[in-house]
């Protein structure tokens, strides 16, 4: 096929398809990396936050507000982030941004007021935002070159990677004070970052653009139709990211304010969650074969409600921790899935969007839970993400003519 010659003699570093292979290969390893990297830090975050609440002395609403500061921090940079990738290449930022991210994380241990964690959450937000718009960019790039659904598997990474940073800040929470665990993942962030780097620093993937002999300057033009469609797939990935935010930080408030579990016990919510997101991913390619993509998005939203109902209403632990597997398990794909039917509406804009969209969703959740816990009680607002799961199956059925190219 053609365009397969040519993306061999494109591949970095080679003669002919082998060395392409190779390095394809090298690529996807390093960007699954990084995606691990970004979800064991993150979690390494969550975990601490009931530490981190008690040290600053914030309430809920409190905290809620400060949080605020991951949300605007990561909105502001996902909206310069692609200007950025467009400028110096999605590796090189990847980079900086993990780098930015190992180094962000120890900030909120060194706080001792609301203001002064918010403030320094618009950092981390910000590095979150970052590496997560650019890693994406990449992983779309590097799809397209493979001619693989391979998706799945780097948003698998990134739960695998929040299971082991919550099962490690699990296990040190009773022993660690925030400030040595936080540093500790410092260090670890920026080893792995330095290792990992070279492979995305020497080597790059031709953009889908000029793999289809488009221009790379500017997304490619939409029409009304298509693009209310691509908007409609950002809604349905913000409405189920809403529920990973909101669980990553407060479920593992949820066990140990509201069931009086144990801190380790508690963090191991989180890690159940994500390790049951990880499976559904790992998953995801034969499921999206065997259902299609409009089943996938309405089972999957409809197994996540149930399951946040009895994650956040259960009465005992072992139910609540049951509640956070099956939601887990339900809302594994719907991110990726949306992500997907974006771009084969609107190629890398349209996984962009749809992308920030969904990233504004993880960010503004665990905000919006904190206000409603104050107002309500935790157990309540976390209601909200079974409401949201159940809004997103409506919207996946009504969206299942709204993209061809593949089983719907």
């Amino acid at each position: 096929m053609p365009q397969i010659n040519k993306l061999r003699r494109a591949a970095p570093g080679g003669r002919g398809g082998d060395t392409a292979a190779v390095s394809l290969s090298r690529l996807r390893t390093a960007l699954t990396v990084f995606f691990a990297l970004d979800g064991f830090l993150f979690a390494g975050w969550v975990v601490r936050i009931p530490a981190i609440k008690e040290q600053t002395g914030a309430s809920a609403s409190d905290l809620g507000l400060a949080l605020l500061g991951v949300s605007g921090g990561a909105v502001i940079t996902m909206m310069l982030t692609g200007r950025l990738c467009r400028r110096f290449g999605n590796h090189p930022v990847t980079v900086a941004c993990g780098v930015l991210l190992s180094l962000s994380i120890a900030l909120p241990a060194q706080t001792h007021s609301t203001l002064a964690l918010g403030l320094v959450l618009l950092v981390f937000g910000a590095s979150y935002g970052g590496i997560n718009v650019a890693m994406n960019s990449a992983a779309v790039d590097l799809v397209a070159a493979m001619r693989r659904p391979v998706m799945p598997s780097f948003h698998a990474a990134f739960s695998l990677g929040g299971m082991t940073g919550a099962g490690l800040g699990g296990l040190v929470a009773a022993h660690l004070s925030p400030t040595v665990h936080l540093l500790g993942l410092t260090g670890i962030g920026l080893v792995v970052t330095a290792l990992a780097a070279p492979v995305l620093l020497r080597n790059r993937v031709p953009s889908p653009e000029r793999l289809q002999g488009r221009p790379e300057n500017g997304p490619r033009p939409l029409r009304g139709t298509a693009r209310k469609a691509v908007a409609l797939f950002g809604v349905i990935a913000l409405c189920t990211a809403y529920g990973e935010g909101a669980l990553a930080e407060w479920g593992t408030l949820h066990l140990q304010q509201d069931l009086h579990a144990h801190p380790g016990v508690a963090a191991a919510g989180y890690s159940l969650f994500a390790l049951a997101m990880a499976a559904g991913r790992l998953s995801g390619t034969t499921l999206l074969e065997r259902l299609g993509q409009t089943r996938t998005l309405v089972a999957g939203g409809s197994l996540a409600a149930a399951g946040m109902l009895l994650g956040a209403l259960a009465p005992t632990t072992w139910l609540v921790l049951l509640g956070f597997a099956v939601t887990g398990l339900g809302l594994a794909n719907i991110f990726p899935v949306a992500v997907a039917r974006a771009g084969e509406l609107a190629g890398p804009s349209g996984v962009a969007a749809a992308s920030t969209l969904g990233y504004g969703g993880m960010l503004v959740g665990p905000p919006v839970i904190g206000f409603l816990a104050d107002w309500l009680s935790l157990p309540v607002a976390l209601t909200t993400v079974a409401v949201l799961a159940a809004v997103s199956v409506f919207l996946g059925y009504s969206a299942r003519n709204a993209s061809s190219g593949g089983p719907v």
